[in-house]
């Protein structure tokens, strides 16, 4: 290759990345009483007719402050960057400290809907550490218009938590986190199976696992099958329990990414 054309590439390239990062837009007092936040609109997500699904990504404590940009070190924004194709509309807010909290997500989520053809019977929501506690939070407060949610290493904070047996839930939790101890999921599971319904509720505790490692769980292809599988429409809100989740799983979550990278993830 000569020098010529290794400039066209390395600018070529360079383009590429730009229009990645392009793909997800810094909105800083965009919505009144809600979070500063980030906004992904998928290929067409503007097309007459067309309606796509919308994904909350909560961030753990780390990550809180007031730069946005903090928020793309793991998660949501790093797993599209990294090249899993998330075919959806992203809503990756910040929380500037303290719980999250559930009412100022949602009217993101009500901007979003009012400003692009988001399917209001798809909206899901995952998290790990504190934004495994704001995803339970919101999940408990909203159960009727969040479709999925999928929380990891993390509790809940609200007091009634009985929404949660209303839709479809995986929790995460590995037993050797010394962050989040694995008690906080437990008293979530039991209060439940206290509401007599605990049919939609998935709960993975697994053996030897740590604070950190559930973090592979955002870069995992079926962990957005499982979740888009759902919607407000299933007959009785049925959990899809046709996937599972593994030590080997985490342990080859890049893979198909075609790199081997650590995300920045330092809880």
């Amino acid at each position: 290759m000569t020098i010529r054309h290794l400039i066209i590439a390395i600018i070529v390239l360079s383009g590429s990345l730009v229009g990645k990062a392009q793909e997800f837009t810094a909105n800083v007092g965009t919505v009144r009483d809600a979070y500063n936040f980030w906004f992904h609109a998928p290929e067409g997500g503007k097309r007459e007719g067309a309606h796509y699904p919308l994904l909350i990504f909560l961030h753990g404590q780390s990550l809180c402050g007031k730069n946005l940009s903090k928020v793309k070190k793991y998660g949501a924004i790093d797993a599209v960057a990294r090249g899993r194709s998330i075919d959806c509309y992203i809503v990756a807010p910040q929380n500037p400290g303290g719980s999250w909290n559930p009412h100022k997500i949602m009217n993101i989520v009500d901007w979003a809907a009012a400003n692009y053809s988001v399917d209001t019977t798809r909206i899901y929501v995952y998290g790990m550490s504190l934004g495994g506690y704001g995803t339970l939070d919101l999940a408990a407060t909203y159960p009727d218009r969040i479709a999925a949610a999928l929380a990891m290493c993390g509790g809940a904070t609200v007091k009634d938590l009985s929404g949660l047996s209303k839709l479809p839930l995986w929790i995460v939790h590995g037993t050797a986190d010394r962050a989040v101890s694995v008690s906080a999921s437990d008293r979530v599971v039991e209060a439940i199976k206290a509401t007599g319904d605990d049919s939609r509720l998935i709960y993975s505790r697994m053996p030897g696992i740590d604070h950190g490692r559930p973090a592979r769980v955002f870069y995992l292809g079926q962990t957005y099958d499982w979740l888009f599988s759902h919607s407000l429409h299933d007959e009785g809100r049925e959990v899809n329990r046709d996937f599972e989740l593994t030590p080997q799983m985490l342990q080859n979550a890049y893979q198909d990414l075609g790199r081997n990278f650590q995300p920045e993830y330092d809880e």
